[in-house]
């Protein structure tokens, strides 16, 4: 018997503890409805409910809000800018674009650029593609660094026409000159 009303008051007592506001006791903001919420009012919520989480874990925070990769300049030759690019998106999210040279059906680029991704996904590079034309595909990389290295794999390729990263084009090796 003791025992049961011990257990009754440890069941009760978060229950009468538990703080509840009264209307006349909370801010002004909280008495909105939730469709009238500002911005502002939505920020403070926010915190609110975030005041008590532990911090994320710097590889669990989104792209923007990770702390930026340390760079060893001594590591890297000054003549060679491409280096330097490398180290700088390497951990960072880096588009490239991939043109299939000739005039191919949309069904005929997907499948060229599917085996062109599938054998990069076979040597450990990952790479996400978009089809944007029926000649031309956009390869997204979580790892900007591999991006070259999938490069020189890419423009070897007899129907790469060539391959576009940060605004500099690489042609393809097997393309012969345009007049």
């Amino acid at each position: 018997m003791r025992a049961s009303f011990i257990l009754l008051c440890l069941a009760l007592a978060p229950v009468v503890l538990a703080k509840k506001f009264t209307e006349e006791e909370k801010p002004a903001w909280a008495k909105k409805d939730i469709r009238d919420y500002s911005e502002a009012d939505l920020e403070r919520l926010l915190d609110q409910w975030d005041e008590d989480e532990e911090p994320l874990e710097p590889d669990e925070l989104p792209e923007h809000l990770r702390p930026q990769p340390k760079i060893d300049l001594s590591n890297l030759d000054s003549k060679n800018p491409e280096d330097l690019l490398k180290v700088s998106k390497k951990g960072r999210t880096l588009m490239t674009f991939v043109s299939v040279t000739g005039n191919p059906t949309r069904e005929e680029g997907e499948t060229i650029t599917k085996l062109w991704q599938t054998s990069l996904w076979n040597n450990h590079i990952q790479a996400e593609r978009y089809m944007v034309d029926d000649n031309r595909a956009i390869f997204l990389f979580k790892d900007g660094g591999q991006a070259w290295e999938a490069k020189d794999f890419l423009v070897e390729q007899d129907r790469c026409k060539g391959v576009s990263i940060e605004n500099k084009e690489y042609p393809g090796i097997h393309v012969k000159d345009e007049l």
